[in-house]
């Protein structure tokens, strides 16, 4: 017995998915989708009810034509009679003409009156309100059909002053518009250089899709075959040609198998690309986990199978190098069980296929079980759309520019077309297969190789064909602007208290140093020594030497080389030390050629001591001295400023000049001791080994507070 889905029965009857799943609702069938199947009986059944709705509804449709009808009739009797009560007016004179005519006036008044009050003054407010975030008041005024001057006057009495031209946020609008009982619905604006939502809507498009090739990814551990499979299959030997058989990129094959095409990437198997594989699983439908008979799971192996799980795919593994001797593919069947890939001939769901890729022994077979799972999956795609789809590699070449390597995934890609690739944009000029082959066009699941672009993009990103290159280009312009912003604020500005942890981090192999000194000679002296510091293979990068006050040029150069400034008996000016704070530059000011070696080595060597800088808490005036024997001078004191605590360093200023530095010996308030005496009180205090304070003295209190490195 046949089957064909709710959707493909929709088309047949010219009615949309929806019409027809009402329709089958109300017949007592019951499907949970357009892609839901139906058998011969359920179409019958559905065929039965709307015949019978239909003939149901013909009746009606005739009664009301007959109707219809009637209406007419009547109105041609009204309009008869009339006729021929004007012409009997107009035989009868008029005796009274004066008192008709004023009947007549009067009669006219009273209906311009009521014509008047049937016509509504304003219009009712509607129920619910769709804005954008922005909208001004006025805008909102005409929406909701009220004068601006009253949607002012209300905001106001909510206590939101505003004026006709101003902005409002989302929460005034949805305060005032329930004020006013309308519902308010904020419009969601959708950016147009944001490629989820293009993606997005191809992923949940349902008609007018064909069949596509599946994409398989081919995972595995290093020298476990899987370079030698791809060969086998496109019959062309790659594996001499990498650096130490080892795949350096991401490339992309198509395969023909039973008159049908399989699309194949192949990801490195290297654990320095774990990165570019994760990419390759993101735009895949198979995984092809290669594993080696006699070598078994290895820890490459492993994140394969971690990347396929995360990619939420099927997964089908390949046991390679059967031909060997040394062969066990029970062993590998047995460790990739602890994985949970358990295979069907034990019960689980995982495929398992014994093959040899030197030979191509059961590759065929392979190749069986791909497409069996392409068939179950039913791998689908719009063809006839602008194309969408991913980056899978890029080169910049030398006479050709930039060069990507691009899998469509929705869509045809056409020679002309205007695209936008991750943060560049270009016009497609040339396109090839993956046999160098010319192409004008490329349908989903189909690897190309494109130049056109301004930039070479990177392997991963996405692109999307827009319908013209003037949106392609401001796309591209917007994208690029936004990424280059997001690089800016994620720059990791180097100091000398993250310098071990960047050093470690492997983000610097050298440490970049601006010099600005005195005179010449202490400038020269100190770059001399400072090259000649080397920690762990890292050298001292010497940026720039100069003589003189440090300058915002300086700190512009630093920003920009990821320098750290050292001054040594010189200054920065006001200027430059606003924009080095602006810009996260560290700046280093020292006396003495020692402390700058010896600082910049102990923070290459991750020893640099924490920083503190002192913050003052508080003043307090001397108002009154008194003397105790056997005890010292107490100072009868009024806190003027902030706070003064037990434990605070403390400053003696007499006139502006700092007299004595040391710490409280005790503080009180009345007769007792006090932890702390804020703004506005009065306290007894006694300084450590100082006894000479006197009247009108300022006690300055301080404490020091480490800087967070």
């Amino acid at each position: 017995m046949s089957k064909k889905r709710v959707y493909e029965f929709a088309k047949e009857i010219d009615k949309t998915s929806k019409e027809v799943l009402d329709l089958a609702q109300a017949a007592g069938l019951d499907f949970s989708s357009h892609m839901a199947t139906m058998n011969e009986a359920e179409e019958k059944q559905l065929t039965d009810y709307m015949s019978a709705k239909k003939e149901q509804s013909a009746p009606d449709q005739s009664a009301e034509k007959e109707s219809q009808k009637e209406t007419k009739k009547e109105a041609k009797k009204n309009k008869h009679k009339g006729k021929n009560k004007k012409a009997d007016n107009k035989q009868k004179p008029h005796k009274k003409g004066h008192k008709d005519k004023k009947h007549e006036k009067n009669h006219s008044h009273d209906q311009k009156e009521n014509d008047q009050n049937s016509q509504p003054k304003h219009k009712p407010a509607p129920d619910k309100v769709v804005y954008k975030e922005g909208i001004t008041v006025a805008e909102l005024a005409k929406k909701i059909h009220k004068e601006p001057a009253k949607l002012v006057k209300d905001l106001f009495m909510m206590g939101v002053p505003t004026n006709q031209n101003q902005s409002l946020g989302s929460d005034e609008v949805e305060i005032i518009l329930a004020e006013y009982g309308i519902e308010a619905k904020q419009e969601v604006v959708i950016d147009p250089s944001d490629f989820e939502h293009y993606f997005e809507d191809a992923k949940n498009q349902t008609e007018h899709l064909e069949s596509r090739p599946p994409v398989v990814t081919i995972m595995g551990h290093v020298d476990h075959g899987k370079t030698t499979l791809l060969d086998y299959l496109r019959h062309a030997n790659v594996t001499e040609g990498e650096a130490g058989g080892i795949t350096q990129h991401i490339g992309a094959y198509q395969v023909a198998s039973d008159d049908r095409l399989i699309t194949f990437l192949d990801t490195p198997g290297h654990a320095a690309f774990t990165t570019m594989r994760a990419r390759g699983a993101d735009v895949t439908d198979i995984v092809v986990i290669v594993v080696a008979a006699d070598d078994g799971v290895m820890p490459q192996t492993v994140e394969a199978i971690n990347h396929a799980k995360a990619a939420e795919v099927p997964i089908i593994v390949a046991v390679n190098k059967i031909d060997k001797p040394t062969a066990n593919p029970q062993k590998v069947m047995q460790e990739l069980s602890e994985y949970g890939l358990i295979s069907e001939d034990w019960g689980g769901d995982t495929i398992f296929v014994e093959i040899s890729a030197k030979f191509g022994q059961n590759v065929d077979e392979l190749l069986e079980m791909i497409l069996l799972i392409a068939d179950v999956e039913e791998y689908k795609a719009q063809p006839n759309r602008l194309a969408l789809g991913s980056v899978i590699e890029a080169r910049l070449d030398s006479s050709k520019g930039a060069i990507a390597t691009l899998l469509v995934q929705h869509g045809t890609l056409k020679t002309g077309d205007s695209l936008v690739v991750g943060n560049t944009h270009g016009r497609v000029r040339v396109m090839s297969d993956d046999s160098g082959k010319r192409i004008k066009s490329a349908g989903p699941s189909t690897p190309v190789e494109i130049t056109g672009l301004q930039e070479s993009p990177e392997a991963g990103d996405r692109f999307v064909v827009f319908e013209d290159e003037k949106t392609a280009r401001s796309i591209g312009e917007e994208r690029a602007s936004r990424a280059q912003e997001e690089r800016r604020q994620m720059t990791h500005h180097v100091t000398l208290d993250n310098l071990f942890e960047t050093l470690q981090e492997g983000q610097l192999k050298s440490v970049a140093v601006i010099i600005k000194a005195d005179v010449q000679g202490s400038a020269e002296a100190l770059s001399a020594s400072l090259q000649k510091i080397e920690v762990e293979g890292v050298k001292i990068d010497i940026v720039h030497s100069a003589v003189g006050a440090i300058n915002e040029a300086d700190i512009s150069l630093a920003q920009a080389s990821g320098a750290i400034i050292v001054g040594f008996n010189v200054r920065p000016t006001p200027q430059a030390r606003e924009q080095a704070e602006a810009d996260g530059v560290d700046i280093r000011l020292h006396n003495v050629i020692y402390n700058v070696i010896d600082e910049i080595e102990t923070a290459m060597k991750g020893l640099l001591d924490p920083e503190y800088v002192e913050e003052v808490t508080g003043t307090v005036q001397v108002r009154e001295t008194y003397k105790v024997s056997k005890v010292g001078t107490i100072g009868g004191s009024y806190v003027l400023d902030g706070y003064i605590e037990r434990n605070s360093g403390v400053r003696v200023i007499r006139d502006n000049i700092v007299i004595y530095e040391g710490q409280l010996a005790s503080l009180k308030r009345f007769k007792d001791d006090a932890k702390r005496v804020d703004k506005g009180y009065e306290c007894g205090l006694m300084i450590e080994n100082y006894n000479d304070i006197q009247v009108d003295d300022i006690i300055e209190a301080f404490h020091m507070v480490e800087v967070k490195q």
